[in-house]
């Protein structure tokens, strides 16, 4: 599940749950949405790249 919140400088940010430190912000809450996914994809890649566990990807990116 994806957190977003905006903050109180107008910035929108966006927190991954089943991925700690997967947080990005953007100027609006799509945009941070987009970047938190990409970087979530990245941190995925890598972890299966280096044969770490992945979390359960169903539901990772559904939006609260």
């Amino acid at each position: 599940m994806v957190e977003n919140e905006q903050e109180e400088d107008g910035r929108w940010i966006a927190e991954v749950l089943g991925l700690p430190g997967v947080t990005a912000y953007g100027i609006s809450r799509d945009e941070a949405l987009a970047k938190a996914e990409a970087l979530a994809l990245r941190v995925i890649a890598d972890r299966l790249e280096h044969g770490e566990d992945v979390p359960d990807l169903s539901g990772l990116f559904d939006a609260a």
